[in-house]
């Protein structure tokens, strides 16, 4: 519960929490997205799941790429500084993020269509791929930031959340 908490209120002076709570959402995107196609099936295109099929297009279209760049840009070169066994982790990390970033392209073609009413299912072998994908990446990320809370020091981490503030322009 500590952890939860603490992610509901993270800011950019906490940057891993803020991973931490970029996670938490993909999660919960993910979900939504695996209970898309009985949802259409049954109730068919609606507003609700346009409102949130737009949610999740914005998430994965612009947060999520920050979020990898967070990782990329400032988060794994600080911690393979100060933890050098990271790096094998790390480089499976960031080649997991291409072949996310390549899923998502392609299930966001069919999302958009949704909205666009050009079509009216999702293709569920496209959800589960990119789900799946994140199942894999979440549990070998996460430790990560574990290590980043025990090995980063303050000033370090004060820093980088002003970075990925700055990314996002908050």
């Amino acid at each position: 519960m500590q952890q939860l908490q603490s992610q509901q209120f993270a800011t950019w002076a906490e940057p891993i929490e803020m991973l931490y709570a970029c996670h938490s959402k993909v999660k919960r995107f993910c979900k939504q997205l695996q209970i898309l196609p009985a949802y259409l099936a049954e109730h068919g295109v609606n507003q609700a799941v346009k409102n949130d099929v737009q949610q999740i297009l914005n998430y994965f279209n612009i947060s999520a790429p920050l979020h990898h760049d967070d990782e990329e840009k400032d988060f794994f070169p600080a911690l393979v500084e100060v933890y050098p066994q990271a790096q094998e982790n790390i480089d499976q990390l960031e080649s997991q993020h291409e072949t996310l970033h390549q899923s998502w392209a392609d299930l966001a073609v069919q999302l958009t269509e949704l909205l666009e009413n050009q079509r009216t299912q999702i293709d569920e072998a496209l959800i589960k791929r990119f789900v799946s994908g994140y199942d894999l990446h979440i549990p070998l990320e996460e430790p990560l930031f574990e290590l980043g809370k025990q090995y980063i020091a303050q000033e370090t981490l004060t820093e980088m959340g002003k970075i990925m503030a700055e990314r996002r322009k908050v």
